[in-house]
């Protein structure tokens, strides 16, 4: 039997849970509503591209196929302990000249990253004024990226270039750095095609 306190009770608990229902069903509705405006619009999705100044994501994993680059292993410091050759390379996420740089400094990692310390600095990370430590690496950034700098097991700037650098500039000036043979009388270094992108731009 029961009471009719009881009975008031679960019919209040029945219409409390049908109500839930009610509005859980009109929020779905809702939200797929949405989102079939957004689907219908036409609006393209948004696709990485080399060739424009926007924000796609990482560049070294996103156009080079190597996330290993970033963040940096090392810091200049450590390579000056080591005496250890550096290549700082100055960039920016959203920079057509910085992602097509990108692959380059990618492929000049594949064959002196092992005797080279490898460090991409972004340049959101750097302060508004230059370092006047040598440790730091905002005491070589001249306002420009892509930017590269080569310096060498002591310390010293021996490559200093803006803009996209051709492979074979920077491989010559790390000749240089190693000691090793000029390209004229060495074994021509054959590149590795990391993606389709890479591809293209190593024709």
């Amino acid at each position: 039997m029961i009471f009719p306190e009881n009975k008031n009770s679960i019919v209040t608990a029945a219409s409390g849970i049908r109500w839930l229902r009610r509005i859980l069903s009109a929020s779905l509705v809702t939200v797929a509503i949405a989102l079939s405006f957004i689907l219908l619009s036409g609006t393209a999705p948004a696709l990485a591209t080399l060739t424009d100044d926007r924000f796609d994501g990482t560049i070294f994993a996103l156009y080079a196929g190597n996330g290993s680059l970033v963040p940096p292993k090392v810091k200049i410091a450590d390579s000056f302990k080591r005496h250890k050759p550096v290549l700082l390379v100055f960039y920016t996420d959203d920079s057509s000249d910085s992602k097509q740089y990108a692959i380059v400094v990618s492929q000049l990692q594949e064959f002196y990253g092992r005797e080279a310390d490898f460090i991409p600095v972004t340049i959101d990370s750097l302060p508004p004024e230059p370092s006047p430590k040598i440790t730091e690496p905002s005491h070589y950034y001249e306002g420009f990226v892509p930017q590269t700098v080569i310096l060498d097991q002591s310390g010293k700037v021996v490559f200093n270039k803006k803009g996209q650098i051709p492979f074979e500039q920077v491989d010559d000036a790390f000749r240089k750095v190693f000691d090793l043979l000029p390209r004229e009388k060495s074994i021509p270094l054959k590149r590795r095609v990391v993606n389709e992108l890479n591809v293209e731009l190593s024709k």
